[in-house]
């Protein structure tokens, strides 16, 4: 089903909660890196052009239902303000009599920012009267937390039964960008999967077989498969419960699945550590496999050179160490340097783009990590699925 967005609402006048992804990176006490924060501008920006009075609730970092100082919304609330160029109050708590009155004051144009909401364990369990306080502090509710659509809280999925839900600007974007390459690719269409393990990609790898005209598989969750062809791969991180998977989803994609034909070794999990280029074949015992090699940088470029469309989720090594941080910039290059439709699937892979300062040679690099992998899993997002279908009538018109 299409889902309603703000522009199928009439926000003149009216409180508008806007659900955000403001899970952002701090250092000294200020936000690292504004990357979600900018995402949310164009909703936040549409609606007080509209006249509506807008407040944001986001979480920040796992405090596990517990008030956590360093992760107070306060350094995001100094960042929204430069932003806007408006000043944006916060609250010191997203429910309770201070919220309620804080919102039932807001004046259209103005910008309100809510605590932490993981500071209320409610939250995570999705917790009713906790989904009915947050209701009551809005007249709409628009979702623009595309970071957090997989998960069914509070905020995302159980206020909706008790207040007028719609999606936000970010949210149509990264629905409209990441379906349309799944249902109507240019092709060939070109995923390229790394990250770690294969176990929580097994239903990604899975769905994409069924679409993709090649899958090339880089970063951890390589070694599995280079273990299930029977090579060896020293101390590199295996998930050896996907063994099996990983012979049957080789044999089922035959050609159509490349691995890396080299890869860079170490003899230790170590920003310094000493390492060397070798063939997959000829992997050191007790070494570990910390990134692809130049010549499958070169083969991967190759592949993705014909593309039309290419999704790429997860690093091809442990980018967080330059010396093995190659491999996803090589990845990187070669898609800012491809005429295809090129779409980052959030997460690292986000991160190691940014970090590359290659983002804005992207077509689409995503806000969600977790649920732009579960949206290519071909399931349905909890987030989504609870805002209101394009042909429901409208309670808020």
């Amino acid at each position: 089903m299409v889902k309603k967005t703000v522009r199928d609402i009439s926000a003149k006048g009216k409180r508008v909660l806007i659900r955000a992804d403001f899970n952002v990176p701090l250092e000294n006490g200020e936000v690292a890196d504004d990357t979600r924060i900018r995402a949310v501008l164009p909703t936040i920006q549409y609606l007080l052009e509209q006249g509506a009075a807008v407040i944001l609730m986001s979480h920040l970092g796992r405090p596990q239902g517990q008030v956590r100082d360093e992760l107070r919304m306060d350094p995001v609330a100094r960042s929204l303000s430069k932003l806007l160029g408006r000043e944006v109050t916060k609250v010191d708590d997203c429910v309770g009599p201070q919220v309620e009155n804080a919102t039932a004051g807001l004046e259209p144009g103005q910008v309100l920012l809510l605590e932490n909401l993981r500071f209320h364990p409610e939250e995570e369990k999705n917790d009713e009267i906790f989904a009915r306080q947050l209701a009551s502090l809005a007249d709409v509710c628009v979702n623009d937390a595309f970071g957090a659509a997989h998960r069914a809280h509070a905020s995302t999925t159980g206020l909706t039964k008790y207040l007028p839900s719609v999606a936000g600007l970010l949210m149509e974007r990264e629905l409209m960008m990441l379906g349309e390459a799944l249902a109507n690719p240019t092709r060939p269409f070109v995923a390229v999967l790394g990250g770690a393990k294969v176990s929580g990609k097994i239903g990604v790898i899975r769905s994409l077989l069924s679409k993709v005209d090649l899958l090339l598989v880089g970063g951890g969750m390589a070694n599995t498969f280079l273990k299930a062809q029977g090579l060896e791969v020293g101390d590199s991180l295996v998930d050896n419960d996907s063994l099996a998977m990983a012979r049957e989803m080789l044999e089922l994609a035959g050609k159509r699945l490349v691995l890396p034909v080299d890869v860079v070794v170490a003899d230790a999990f170590a920003v310094n550590a000493s390492s060397r280029v070798v063939s997959v074949e000829k992997v050191p015992v007790g070494w570990l496999i910390l990134d692809i090699g130049p010549c499958t940088v070169g083969l991967f470029e190759e592949k993705l050179s014909s593309a039309g469309t290419v999704v790429w989720n997860g690093p091809m090594g442990v980018f967080e160490f330059p010396r093995f941080a190659a491999g996803t910039v090589g990845l990187a290059t070669s898609l800012a340097r491809s005429q295809a439709t090129t779409i980052v699937g959030g997460g690292d892979s986000a991160a190691a783009v940014r970090e590359a300062g290659l983002e804005d040679r992207m077509t689409f690099v995503s806000t969600g990590g977790g649920a732009s992998l579960m949206f290519l899993e071909g399931k349905s997002l909890p987030g989504v699925e609870a805002l209101q279908d394009k042909d429901e009538d409208s309670r808020n018109d």
